[in-house]
């Protein structure tokens, strides 16, 4: 692991929603939201919120701009739809409405994902910003890729991030 350059303090808890984007998962079968949200409660953080949706642009839209309104939130995850297929237009509808963008987010989350499972790491189109005073990540909707992002990137600078916006 690589070391912090300003560590957070222990007992920075966020509050995250997990927004899955997909037209065939459901509850039971939304392994990859399941997984972010393990993750999170591993690591002393609180879901908020949990939500499947159609990789629909305006689906995706209206639930980023219903999530940000809730102030009890301050982390919104989205998995799924980040490819280049026809019907992935998570990045599309996401990319449009961040006010400020992480670029180091998709470009370290494409090295890393390089590293693993070599070129095909160019067609994942993660993302990350903030709409609204909410820190926004997007995942692809794999497990490996969910757990790679989560572990590597997203768990070990969230914490620092929100404080940053709440300054």
């Amino acid at each position: 692991m690589s070391p912090q350059p300003h560590p957070d303090s222990p007992g920075n808890i966020v509050t995250c929603a997990v927004v899955t984007v997909s037209d065939t998962r459901d509850p039971e079968t939304d392994k990859s939201g399941q997984l972010i949200q393990q993750m999170l409660v591993a690591a002393h953080h609180i879901v908020g919120a949990y939500k499947i949706i159609k990789d629909e642009p305006a689906q995706i839209q209206a639930q980023i701009k219903e999530l940000s309104k809730n102030a009890g939130l301050d982390v919104i995850i989205f998995n799924g739809g980040t490819g280049i297929a026809p019907r992935d237009t998570t990045y599309d509808a996401i990319e449009k409405l961040l006010e400020k963008t992480l670029p180091g987010f998709g470009e370290l989350f494409r090295f890393l994902s390089y590293q693993e499972i070599g070129s095909r790491a160019i067609a994942s189109r993660a993302v990350a910003g903030v709409y609204q005073h909410k820190l926004i990540f997007s995942l692809p909707g794999s497990s490996n890729a969910v757990r790679l992002g989560m572990e590597k990137l997203i768990l070990p600078e969230m914490a620092h991030l929100v404080s940053q916006l709440q300054m």
